[in-house]
């Protein structure tokens, strides 16, 4: 009996600490955002006068796209954090945006104005019908005067006339509203999807000692943000340095807009190309066929819709394992520049699976289907116990609390997600921090953001393969290069004060020197020709021979001197019973291992040079042996 009453009073008391809880609704403003590739960490500070005793903190109207597991609070003052939950309010959707609304309104009036439209063109048909119906005036056996006749046929043409022009002008004039109607319908559709979303919440229970003002920050991760860098490259002319441009292109739709935000981007992830070719070893063999560039893919564009074949704007698409990437446009089209080792692309768009598929041609169109995992799934993240006698002895899981008297801040979570806060100098891990403070609304449009500016002291060579492609791209040869943080991404052209293109600054395979494409310089003209009358067949002894020749032409068209680099190669045997003879390099340098043969040539003005490139072949004659 005594038991019994020990623990009705227990539930009595907890029942009354539970009653005594002052609850309290926060609304913060974002002040902090770290961008990732995909993800930001927002942060959020807020002052709040406080009382003595428990309060439990409720921070409304957050994006509905929280990571739960991410959270973290941190307080000063004279206080225990007890717990953290993070939950999601469907009774308080996302409200849709005052240009939505200003559009939605527009649409209304256009849609009045189509039904007016339609109803004029339906009175025009039906008092032509009218008038055919009774262009006759009286009776068959009737007769009529030559006047008679004559006003009959002038009012009939006349009104005539004025109908048929009336209908002209109101299906014109409906022809024009439906189009507004369309773009319109375009507009509301990119600013926001169909789908309604709930706010995020998260509840912060807190034990107060005494009354005070407390600085509380609140940080989580968000998902359906991201950025992937894309760059500027200026070069005036080849004596100059090189002016590179470093941008960050954002985008975020978490359904909160960051206002005069302080930014910082993490990496902790013309129709041509200008990414210059790659030889692959020509191995010699039976049965072994030369090496193909034709399926060589640089350049991959497309277009990504939903299930239901409607467009997705703003899928995001990198090249896996790079921050290579792009996004689609309000069509859902996207273009995206490959470096050459490019296996796959990731597609990913908030509530809708995420694809990764191989790259095997130029054009790669993609069905995203809907996510089985929908926010109707609220996930409660309980940190503290719910025990309150646990809880008021600091014991909450999750927290890391020292009973001490003096001012100190309490960090919810020695187990929480690390995120990085300082800048790593290396070529995988970067951070940067962006002075000037930046708006970003919820729309999911792409947004750029200059973060740094350099001049590049460089060497310019010019680089060709004529047996792939016979233009000379420009190559900017850049050393202490890593100073710089550069990540791989597609990269603007401007050379001699003219656009001429992207190109692809890849960084990951880069040596003591970063070679930067510059793209195609058509005024240096090179042509590879097979030459016949040393291109032979024949038989000796039990061995077949064929030699095979080619001649390489360079002009330098250009009004200065220039230094180009060539690359051609030759068969490389794997057997002792195929022997290759190099009869002719033209004073290039053989690799023996690959076959490559490289010219490194200086050309004055106009000045024209011809590279021979002659070798032979020799195998038994009994066997087949495919060779270019």
């Amino acid at each position: 009996m005594k038991l019994l009453s020990l623990i009705i009073l227990f539930f009595c008391l907890t029942e009354l600490s539970a009653n005594n809880v002052i609850k309290k609704n926060i609304t913060s403003k974002v002040n902090e955002v770290t961008v990732f590739k995909k993800g930001a960490q927002v942060s959020r500070h807020k002052e709040i006068a406080l009382g003595k005793g428990i309060h439990l903190l409720k921070f409304t109207k957050l994006s509905p796209f929280i990571d739960a597991k991410s959270i973290q609070v941190k307080a000063n003052g004279s206080l225990t954090v007890l717990s953290v939950n993070h939950q999601l309010n469907y009774l308080l959707q996302v409200q849709n945006s005052n240009e939505q609304k200003v559009l939605k309104n527009k649409k209304s009036q256009v849609d009045e104005k189509i039904d007016l439209q339609y109803a004029y063109l339906s009175i025009v048909k039906e008092e032509l019908e009218f008038l055919k119906a009774n262009r006759h005036l009286g009776g068959k056996n009737d007769q009529l005067n030559l006047t008679s006749l004559q006003q009959t046929a002038d009012y009939y043409g006349k009104r005539l006339t004025e109908l048929k022009l009336k209908e002209i002008e109101y299906n014109k004039q409906i022809k024009d509203l439906q189009e507004e109607q369309s773009k319109i319908d375009h507009q509301i559709n990119a600013l926001s999807a169909k789908k309604e979303y709930p706010t995020g919440e998260i509840l912060v229970k807190v034990d107060i000692k005494s009354a005070c003002n407390t600085n509380f920050e609140l940080s989580y991760l968000v998902n359906n943000a991201g950025w992937f860098p894309s760059y500027d490259i200026r070069a005036k002319n080849i004596n100059e340095p090189v002016r590179l441009i470093y941008k960050a292109n954002l985008r975020q739709d978490t359904k909160v807009n960051w206002d005069n935000v302080k930014l910082s981007f993490s990496s902790s992830d013309p129709k041509i190309t200008g990414v210059a070719p790659e030889l692959k070893t020509y191995l010699l063999d039976y049965n072994i066929l030369p090496p193909g560039y034709q399926s060589i893919v640089n350049e991959i564009s497309g277009r990504v819709v939903d299930d239901n074949n409607e467009a997705l704007p703003g899928v995001t698409i990198t090249v896996k394992g790079t921050s290579i990437g792009t996004v689609t446009n309000m069509e859902g089209y996207y273009s995206l520049t490959l470096p050459n080792n490019a296996a796959y692309l990731d597609f990913s768009f908030i509530g809708f699976e995420p694809k990764v598929l191989p790259i095997t041609k130029n054009r790669l169109n993609v069905k995203l289907n809907p996510s089985v995992t929908d926010l109707d799934e609220v996930v409660m993240m309980g940190l503290g116990s719910s025990n309150m006698k646990g809880a008021l002895a600091g014991s909450a899981a999750g927290l890391s609390v020292k009973p001490k008297r003096d001012k100190q801040v309490k960090i919810r979570g020695t187990n929480s997600l690390a995120l990085p806060t300082k800048q790593v100098r290396n070529q995988t891990t970067v951070e940067f921090k962006i002075k000037q403070a930046y708006s970003i609304p919820s729309d999911n449009k792409n947004y750029t953001v200059d973060m740094e500016a350099y001049e590049l002291e460089s060497n310019y060579q010019y680089y060709c393969v004529p047996k792939i492609d016979r233009d000379a791209f420009l190559i900017a040869k850049i050393s202490d290069w890593e100073q710089y943080n550069l990540l791989e991404g597609e990269a603007n052209i401007f050379f001699e004060d003219t656009y001429i293109g992207k190109t692809l600054l890849d960084v990951r395979f880069a040596s003591d020197t970063l070679d930067i494409s510059l793209g195609r310089d058509k005024q240096v003209v090179v042509s590879r020709e097979k030459v016949k009358n040393y291109t032979t067949k024949q038989l000796i002894g039990n061995k077949k021979q064929v030699g095979k020749a080619w001649e390489t032409v360079i002009r330098n068209n250009k009004n200065e001197a220039i230094n180009i680099l060539v690359l051609d190669q030759v068969p490389v045997s794997t057997i002792e019973e195929i022997e290759v003879k190099i009869e002719e390099l033209s004073k290039g340098q053989l690799d023996q291992e690959n076959g490559q043969v490289s010219w490194d040539l200086q050309l004055l003005p106009a000045e024209k040079t011809e590279l021979q490139l002659r070798y032979s072949v020799k195998y038994p004659k009994y066997r087949n042996l495919h060779i270019e």
